[in-house]
This record gives structure tokens, C-alpha cells and sequence, in this order.
């Protein structure tokens, strides 16, 4: 009876030994379709040595032939646990450099050459001997130095495997937890069965870690031929998810976050696993300090947003776009953040240079007209005043020949920041000329505008510039027209603020003089 368990016990293992042949196998045809096929090449192929070395070391019958079974065992179980490690993080989109996957082997091969030559030394194995009253010839043996190291180091590989795949359940899509378990399951069952064998429980003292893997290679199996694991692995998409540059969240249907990559970490400090199954509504102010963009959880919704990442503002265009199932219907949302921050400065810039004075930084001539022609426009259509100046700085080229172009310069920035602060804020102000600025006043009657003009030159006498040591006085005269009809246009305007201006100047500079009209 006994003699027929243990004839099973070795049936198994070679059933286990075949399976696992034909992994290696499988996997070296796919190679190009399977994501770390060399690894589990090597793996399978570790684990399928092992396996047929217990299987003919349990039908030998003296020391010396199960010693050397024993030593092609270390050839195969020394150098799994490590590449099953590997695999693991592979598996996850985990990078291992060169260096330290060598290093990974180092133990194994210290393992294989201690059992190789444990007859010198006996690090390995104090002792072997057969054991008695047993219906085959079964070794036993004392353990060595070696033997606990290769014990511990080959139990952490394992344990490590097991918890980095249980640690990626709730990051990976349920179309992949299939495939997350079989791996799972793989690492697991042989961490337990090399456990109870450690611990001297099971039948005959016999290691079930080779029929174990009989259950475990046939789930590969199953696996890969049910549901194409190994082949279609969520490695790709996990990498290819990380990788991206571009910051991805995927919503569920109901706006919950389900998942989110590294690139969107970083552009979103706050965002953390803690953030997985909330609602994005909640998420969203917390993380940029803006509400969620309208039409938010539309399709195709494209807007740009700014927050505050590391104390700076960065700029981000923020795309929507539905996930529809097969049958067209609506599962989930991605939104993704692409960032444009150099694109949105080199645009900001190019605006500036198109729209705005390099000096003062305010509109230049073409983009005043532009918004001109749109308010007269406006005021015209509603029956609304509206009133523009003409003005500039006196005597400035006596400014620039005495005290330099930089003086000059610093004159004109003068007179600009007083009169923004007297400007009402619907105020368009221009540089139209070297040393001539042009106001357009919604709302603002002839006389309105006058006063506000007064006001402006008023200031300019009472702040002299103070330039180099130097204290100067820095004086502007003024012309004023008002759009009295709907036949003004707005040159004919500017034409007549440009004819007070000369009234003004001819009356003795520094003063504001309205267009009159001659009857």
C-alpha cells in the first residue's frame, strides 16, 4: 500500500515535471508575443530540472545516486525562487537595472556549488543517510550552515512575489485579476508546500513543492489557454499607462477615480491611492484649488487650467473623453492633462508682442484701433457717449537730448503709471507713438472726459520724475473729442482729439483743450 503512495507521489511529480516542460516550451514559441519571456523561459525551465531530479531521486536506491539527483535539484530549485522574483516584477512594471539582478543570483549560485561540494565541506549537509522502515529508499539529512541560508533566502524570494501581486489587486483592471491570481496562486502554493516541508508535517517527510507545482503548471495551462495570460498581459498596459507623459485618470461611470498614473501624480501632489474610489466633483477643488471644469463630464471637453504645483503656476489643457463598452454604452471617463505651460508663455508672449507696447506694456496702436472701432461700434448701436484723448509729453525730445534715451525712456513709464492710476478700470489706454498715448472712455461724455484729462495733467506737474540725481519735470498736453452721431468714425474721432492736442500745445503746452466743432 505504502509502495503504491509513494509510486503516486512520483506520478505526480512527473505529471508536474511535463507540464512544466511544456510552459518552457509554450513560452519559448511565444516568446515575441509574451512581455519577460525570457525570464519565464529560464523560470519554467529552473523549476522543470528540479522537478524530474526529485522524481528520480526518489527511485534511487543508495546515497550516492540521490546525491547526485540532488545536486541537478540545486541546479533547478537554487535559481527559481530568484527568477520567479523577477518575473513578478516584471509582471508589474517594475524595472530591476542589470547589476542588481545579478546580484539576485549570487546566493543561488553559492547554494548550487555548496551541494555540488558538500562531501569536502559539509556546509550544506551535515549528514545524509537512508531512512529505515520506508517502502523506497528515502534520504534524510542534518542540515548545514548553507542549507538555512538557502532556506531563507529562497522563502523571501518567494514571499516578496507573493506580496507585491497581492499589493497590485486594487491597481489592476478586473479584465487582468485573472491572470493577477493565477500568478498569485503560482507563487503561493509552493511558498506553503516548502513551509509544511521545513516544518517536518508532511507524508514521509517527502517535499511536496514538486506536486504542488503539478496544480500550479496546470493553471498556467488553463490559463493560457482560456484566457491568453502571459500572452495578453496587463504589462503592456501598465507600462504604456506609466510611461505616458501626458497626466490619465480613469473615472468609473459613476465619476468615481478608479485608477491614475504616475505623470498626473506629479502634476497633482494631492492625488494619492487614498484618492482611489472618491468622486472626482469632491477631488477635484482639493487638488487644484479651481472647481471642476464646466461640462466636465462631457465628451470631448477640452479647456485649460491653471494651478500651483511646487510654489509655480503651471498650466495644463484638460481633455475629456468617454469609455464606451461594446454595445456603445457609457462605462467610465478618461481625463487627461496635458502640460502646456511652455506653450501657453511662448503664446502669452507672442500675444504680448502682437497686442501690447514692449515699453510700457500697454495696447499698441493697432490693437487700440482694433478694440476702438468694437467700442464706437457698441456705443453707437445703444445711444451711448464715448470720448477719446490724445496726449503727449512735452518738449520729450528736449528730455532725450539733455538727459539721454534712458531718461527718455524712464519719462515715459512715469507718465504711463500715474495716469493708470487716475483711469477708470474700462479705460483703453495705448501707446500710439514714440511719446503720444491715446485714451478711449466708454460711457464718458466730452466734458467727462476733460475732467478725467485735467486730472491726468494735473498729476504729471505735481510728481516730477526723479532720474539720476536729477528732479524733472515732465508736463503733457491734451486734445479731447467726443462721438456726437452715428456717422463718427473712429479716425474721424482721433482726428479731431489729434487737432485739440495742437490747440493746446499752440496754446503754450501742459494744458487740455476739447474739439470744437465750427459751425
Amino acid at each position: 500500500m505504502e509502495t503504491n503512495i509513494i509510486t503516486m507521489f512520483i506520478t505526480l511529480v512527473a505529471t508536474s515535471g511535463v507540464f512544466t516542460l511544456f510552459l518552457c516550451l509554450y513560452a519559448y514559441v511565444k516568446r515575441k508575443e509574451i512581455p519577460g519571456a525570457r525570464t519565464f523561459i529560464w523560470y519554467t525551465a529552473s523549476m522543470a530540472i528540479y522537478i524530474f531530479a526529485v522524481a528520480f531521486e526518489w527511485t534511487s536506491d543508495t546515497v550516492e545516486e540521490i546525491m547526485r539527483w540532488t545536486v541537478l535539484e540545486y541546479l533547478g530549485i537554487a535559481f527559481a525562487p530568484p527568477l520567479g522574483l523577477l518575473l513578478v516584477l516584471q509582471y508589474i512594471g517594475k524595472s530591476v537595472p542589470r547589476k542588481v539582478a545579478a546580484l539576485m543570483f549570487v546566493v543561488p549560485a553559492v547554494t548550487f556549488l555548496s551541494v555540488a561540494t558538500n562531501e569536502w565541506h559539509h556546509l550544506f549537509y551535515k549528514s545524509i543517510f537512508l531512512r529505515e522502515n520506508t517502502p523506497s529508499p528515502l534520504a534524510d539529512v542534518e542540515i548545514g550552515e548553507m542549507y538555512i541560508v538557502h532556506g531563507a533566502y529562497t522563502f523571501g524570494c518567494m514571499l516578496a512575489s507573493v506580496v507585491l501581486l497581492v499589493r497590485q489587486w486594487f491597481r489592476t483592471n478586473r479584465a487582468f485579476r485573472l491572470q493577477l491570481a493565477t500568478l498569485t496562486i503560482g507563487q503561493f502554493l509552493p511558498m506553503v508546500g516548502a513551509f509544511l516541508y521545513l516544518m517536518g508535517v508532511t507524508p514521509y517527510g517527502m517535499d511536496p513543492v514538486p506536486m504542488v507545482l503539478c496544480l500550479t503548471s496546470g493553471m498556467y495551462i488553463w490559463a493560457m489557454v482560456s484566457s491568453r495570460v502571459l500572452t495578453i498581459v496587463p504589462i503592456a498596459k501598465e507600462r504604456l499607462f506609466e510611461s505616458l507623459r501626458e497626466g490619465v485618470i480613469v473615472l468609473d461611470a459613476t465619476e468615481r477615480i478608479v485608477d491614475f498614473n504616475a505623470a498626473v501624480a506629479r502634476m497633482m501632489p494631492g492625488l494619492t491611492a487614498s484618492s482611489v474610489g472618491t468622486f472626482l466633483r469632491d477631488e477635484w477643488p482639493r487638488l487644484t484649488g479651481s472647481p471642476l471644469p464646466v461640462g466636465g463630464t462631457g465628451d470631448g471637453m477640452q479647456e485649460v487650467m491653471v494651478w500651483t504645483v511646487k510654489g509655480e503656476d503651471v498650466s495644463y489643457q484638460v481633455r475629456s473623453s468617454l469609455v464606451r463598452d461594446r454595445t456603445g454604452e457609457t462605462i467610465g471617463r478618461l481625463l487627461m492633462l496635458i502640460d502646456v505651460t511652455e506653450q501657453k508663455r511662448l503664446q502669452d508672449k507672442l500675444t504680448q508682442m502682437a497686442y501690447f507696447d514692449g515699453l510700457t506694456k500697454l495696447l499698441n496702436r493697432a490693437r487700440f484701433v482694433q478694440r476702438s472701432r468694437e467700442l464706437l461700434s457698441s456705443a453707437q448701436r445703444f445711444g451711448l457717449p464715448v470720448s477719446f484723448v490724445l496726449f503727449d509729453i512735452d518738449s520729450f525730445k528736449r528730455i532725450n537730448d539733455t538727459y539721454g534715451h534712458d531718461v527718455g525712456d524712464q519719462a515715459i513709464v512715469h507718465v504711463v503709471s500715474i495716469a493708470k492710476r487716475l483711469l477708470p478700470p474700462d479705460a483703453l489706454f495705448a501707446r500710439y507713438g514714440g511719446e503720444e498715448f491715446a485714451l478711449a472712455l466708454p460711457s464718458a461724455t466730452g466734458l467727462e472726459a476733460v475732467e478725467l484729462a485735467e486730472r491726468v495733467r494735473a498729476a504729471f506737474e505735481a510728481e516730477p520724475l526723479r532720474a539720476g540725481g536729477e528732479t524733472i519735470l515732465v508736463t503733457s498736453s491734451f486734445g479731447a473729442a467726443e462721438a456726437r452721431g452715428s456717422d463718427d468714425t473712429l479716425e474721424s474721432l482721433l482726428r479731431d482729439a489729434d487737432a485739440a492736442l495742437y490747440a493746446a500745445k499752440r496754446a503754450g503746452r501742459n494744458r487740455v483743450r476739447a474739439f470744437e466743432p465750427t459751425t
